[in-house]
């Protein structure tokens, strides 16, 4: 079964809404190493720790925090992507293979649908989780079992419309549906410690509220 996985230490900050929550900021301050995204820098240094490494095409770093971390600087200039990508990649090339994401939700919506669609893409070569402060994100690119309590919200996402859905321990059931707009597996609910989401192909994002 999939839980909240707490031996995910490489974690990757993105430049989005910095957590307040218990929760995800217990994963940063247990964290083995911290992968900035150039821009949540600052942040983190206001919250009393150092970034590991810093990643990204470097224009939302001040130069008086460029000149002071320039060791540990990695710059990406690749405007085919975003900084959250290039940083995932940073973390494949060192073998971190492990990995939850911090930051990527909150202030801009649009970068906000943009880091959750991501997920899917990066299930396909890490382990990765996306926490909130409100729950967690896992990517699903085959059938698998999560972890939770009865009562428990759960959000499911289909990003390839032709997927069928087959759930089990959900209070309002799935039996071979496909999903062809976001909003119609959300706001469903555990009804044990664990549920099953089981596809026959295809990408899909599962959220948990803690």
């Amino acid at each position: 079964m999939i839980p909240i996985l707490q031996n995910f230490k490489t974690i990757l900050l993105a430049d989005g809404t910095f957590p307040e929550q218990e929760i995800p900021l217990s994963f940063l301050q247990k964290a083995d190493r911290i992968i900035c995204c150039d821009g949540a820098t600052a942040n983190l240094l206001k919250f009393g720790l150092e970034p590991h490494s810093i990643v990204g095409d470097l224009d939302s770093i001040s130069d008086t925090l460029k000149e002071r971390f320039s060791p540990i600087l990695f710059r990406n200039p690749d405007q085919e992507t975003n900084d959250l990508t290039k940083s995932v990649r940073f973390c494949i090339e060192h073998g971190w293979n492990e990995i939850t994401i911090l930051g990527a939700t909150g202030k801009r919506e649009d970068h906000t649908l943009g880091n959750l669609s991501l997920l899917t893409d990066y299930a396909e070569k890490v382990n990765v989780q996306l926490l909130t402060d409100y729950g967690v994100f896992v990517p699903q690119l085959k059938s698998a079992a999560y972890e939770s309590y009865p009562g428990q919200q759960i959000s499911i996402f289909s990003l390839t419309p032709a997927t069928l859905f087959t759930t089990h321990n959900l209070v309002y059931p799935l039996k071979n549906k496909t999903l062809t707009s976001w909003w119609q597996g959300t706001l469903n609910e555990a009804t044990s410690d664990h549920f099953t989401l089981e596809i026959d192909k295809g990408k899909a994002l599962v959220f948990r509220k803690y």
